[in-house]
């Protein structure tokens, strides 16, 4: 880079932090107002334009405000008060948006559960946010009443059994107006508005406690990013109860005056016919949906679109820069971050595989440092005075950020999980008494301040975009008839993002392969399902009888290195087939998709 190229980068990445901090500079933990106030202010602004664009049906902005003020209305009816909880379990719809907003305009928190959970996951969210009330698609009813809860049930879609209650009948009853300001009185910017669940290495996902404060930190930060302004039009893809989609997303969106194209899940095939026909000018995306975007078939859709910029995370190098010259997207901004966590980077100037850059003279705006870390014991080195070493440059260690003063680098923890809150906590880290936050990602940084994601910590991996627990689906696994011991860890496959799901299994005389499919497609999401499994009758195990992985991870799912029999999940059926050589290549060169 000549001395003119990185005079150019600098003023960039200045001008660029600016922008981006000047959106949040006005937000702090006592601050007096919150989300449904910021999004009723942009209401104001934008009433008569589109904000949902969904299956042939347009939303103006004044129209979800009357939604969301029936929602609030609704909500007050049947007693609720500032502070209680109300659970949210739906696909992607317009009404998931007016649903939170209307229950911020009453002070009432929100559990963004995730609609592929049932069983004992389902349950332990709902155990963790206490609602007063559910909020569910009628054909999901059965998985609340299958677990014996006694919240009331609104249900959309009807009919609507007798365990439930009919919600529109309750809107279609509601006042339009807005709600008196007194109802959410209270709420500062401290206050709680969602709870927003993260997988972690325990098995069973935490409720991350997101104030009004850290959510519109994370509605407002992509703003001048990607330069959204009153017009746009953000197609959105992603799962509305991720923070990504569901609020990076809406937020840079609604509070720019764009309309969002909302879409129940993706769809690699319909992506860019739709972004066409709807005139999308902006996406956010996760890594995953790039790739599939690039393993589709050339089509003459590829560069009729009319998308200038696109933000998410996850985007891995060598599918970048096939994405950006393919797609022809001018602006890529990758950005890192997690929901609970307080470390955060964006790449404001496109280096492909950096998740974002800090120049050395504004290092003191930023919380975050790599230390050293050693892989075998999945712990932070320490020196001999106890203290923590920084990582040289390219070596990978773990990021962490400092817990300050700065309401930016607070952290909230987890409701009701004050162990798991604990075990993300770093104390003594360069000095006594100081304290950090880990994030439980290895990241290398080089000499130019830029940083770059490595891998996460641990057991847990992710798989089509979500992150999988091992110890949650070996605990399903081993509680299954035929089955004496599970080992779950995460193989590679090819060139895809993420890991797949292999789980080794002791089986006993009674094992059916057959009764294994229909117990994980009845206990776990469709991307916590193991998509291997080999059958081993002995498990090699540390002196703390912890049972190794390294060795399974390595084996991955060859056949022929492996003499155990082996399985692959069908995707079209479900079922567990024989995986021989021929099935195996296929896998790893796409030509059998997982």
């Amino acid at each position: 880079m000549n001395l003119f190229q990185t005079i150019r980068r600098e003023i960039a990445s200045v001008k660029g932090m600016v922008e981006t901090l000047g959106q949040i500079k006005d937000l702090s933990q006592s601050m007096e107002w919150g989300v449904a106030d910021d999004l009723e202010a942009a209401v104001d602004r934008h009433a008569s334009k589109d904000a949902f664009i969904f299956e042939g049906t347009t939303w103006s902005f004044a129209d979800l405000d009357a939604r969301a003020n029936r929602f609030a209305h609704v909500g007050k009816a049947r007693g609720l008060q500032e502070g209680d909880v109300v659970a949210l379990y739906l696909d992607n719809r317009p009404d998931y948006v007016a649903a939170w907003f209307g229950f911020a305009k009453i002070g009432v928190t929100t559990a963004l559960l995730n609609n592929n959970l049932t069983g004992g996951g389902l349950a332990h969210c709902l155990d963790a946010a206490a609602p007063k009330l559910i909020l569910c698609a009628a054909p999901d009813i059965g998985h609340f009443t299958s677990l014996e809860r006694h919240e009331p049930i609104l249900a959309f879609d009807g009919p609507i059994e007798n365990s439930a209650t009919d919600i529109e009948a309750e809107l279609g009853a509601a006042p339009t107006t807005r709600p008196p300001l007194a109802w959410r009185a209270q709420r500062r910017g401290a206050s709680l508005v969602f709870y927003v669940y993260t997988s972690g290495t325990t098995g069973k996902p935490k409720a991350a406690k997101i104030t009004h404060h850290r959510a519109l930190v994370m509605m407002r930060a992509f703003r001048k990013p990607i330069g959204a302004r009153e017009g746009d039009r953000m197609y959105i893809v992603l799962p509305l109860y991720h923070s990504t989609g569901g609020l990076c997303g809406v937020g840079a969106a609604l509070l720019s005056g764009a309309g969002i194209i909302l879409r129940r899940r993706f769809s690699a095939t319909h992506f860019w016919p739709e972004a066409i026909e709807q005139r999308a000018t902006l996406f956010v995306y996760i890594g995953e949906l790039c790739r599939y975007l690039v393993n589709t078939p050339p089509s003459p859709h590829d560069r009729a679109h009319s998308i200038r910029a696109c933000f998410g995370n996850g985007l891995r190098p060598d599918v970048w820069a096939k994405f950006r010259e393919r797609f022809g997207i001018r602006q890529i901004v990758e950005f890192y971050g997690s929901t609970e966590g307080n470390v955060s980077l964006v790449n404001l100037d496109g280096k492909v595989g950096s998740i974002g850059r800090v120049p050395p003279y504004v290092k003191s705006r930023f919380n975050i440092e790599i230390v050293k870390f050693d892989v075998e014991t999945e712990s932070v080195r320490r020196r001999a005075d106890g203290l923590c070493a920084r990582a040289d440059f390219n070596e990978a260690g773990e990021a962490i950020g400092e817990i300050g003063k700065d309401d930016r680098f607070k952290f909230d923890g987890y409701t009701g999980d004050p162990a798991q809150t604990e075990k993300k906590l770093l104390r003594n880290v360069f000095a006594q008494g100081d304290l950090w936050f880990r994030t439980g990602d290895l990241m290398r940084k080089d000499r130019e301040g830029y940083f770059y994601f490595v891998d996460r910590i641990g057991d847990t991996f992710r798989w089509k975009g979500e992150n999988v627990s091992t110890q949650e689906v070996a605990e399903v696994l081993a509680g299954s008839p035929g089955i004496a011991e599970a080992n779950v860890y995460g193989v590679a496959v090819g060139q895809m993002d993420g890991r797949a799901g292999m789980a080794s299994l002791a089986p006993t005389s009674d094992f059916s392969v057959t009764e294994i499919a229909e117990r994980v497609a009845r206990d776990l999401p469709v991307y916590a399902r193991p998509v291997f499994l080999r059958l081993q009758q002995n498990f090699d195990t540390t002196g703390t009888f912890k049972y190794r992985k390294v060795e399974l991870v390595r084996d991955g799912f060859d056949p022929e290195k492996i003499s155990d029999p082996l399985y692959y999940r069908d995707p079209q059926t479900g079922g567990y087939k024989d995986l021989t050589p021929d099935i195996y290549r296929a896998i790893q060169e796409h030509r059998l998709r997982l």
